[in-house]
């Protein structure tokens, strides 16, 4: 039995359902190998409300231990120095794709939060390498400061997944932690900081 060709509309579907299944492939690797690619989606699904920090009534735990971060400059700070004041710990690293694509919200809300002179927001370089996080801010003209640790992290802080965000409240006791990225520019996230930041220290 003879094959009949192929007519021209069907050829023509064949050929437009190739080049979309390439054309998914080739986005499929590009996200797969590329950090910039995948911030960049998971940065667009931040967007539409993918991605929020969940404020849940988890129970305080205390850090168990002192922290010391120190800056460029070599200046040096101590959670312990902190007590008083809220405390944003974000853990991250300029090789992680989450943590590039919630630092945008990040520089937002420090610049939102900066005149509340209670309220301190550290971005702490994982990697402990300034060479690559302070380029990062500058290259994507963020204006927060940079912190290496100078000190062992306690597991209950930051326990290796990037990025981790914790909130110290003022009383020096941790009351948020979320693994992973988040939109932080949250109206509900930001009105929880102001609500921490007007609650009297416990002794």
């Amino acid at each position: 039995m003879e094959n009949k060709p192929l007519s021209y509309k069907t050829r023509s579907i064949f050929t437009v359902r190739n080049l979309l299944n390439g054309v998914f492939a080739a986005v499929i690797i590009i996200l797969l190998i590329s950090a910039p690619a995948k911030a960049l989606l998971i940065k667009g699904l931040m967007k539409i409300g993918f991605f929020q920090p969940v404020l849940t009534s988890a129970k305080p735990v205390q850090p168990g231990s002192d922290l010391n971060f120190v800056n460029e400059k070599g200046q040096s700070l101590s959670l312990s120095s902190l007590k008083g004041k809220v405390v944003v710990i974000n853990f991250w690293a300029p090789r992680c794709p989450p943590c590039i694509a919630e630092m945008s919200s990040i520089n937002q809300l420090y610049l939102q939060l900066k005149p509340d002179t209670n309220i301190v927001i550290l971005p702490v370089d994982a990697d402990n390498n300034f060479g690559k996080s302070l380029p990062f801010m500058a290259k994507n003209k963020y204006v927060l400061p940079v912190y290496n640790t100078a000190s062992q992290i306690p597991d209950v802080l930051f326990a290796g997944s990037l990025p981790t965000t914790i909130i110290i409240d003022r009383s020096g006791v941790i009351v948020f932690r979320h693994e992973g990225p988040a939109d932080y520019t949250n109206k509900e996230f930001v009105k929880y900081l102001i609500d921490l930041s007007k609650t009297p220290v416990k002794k």
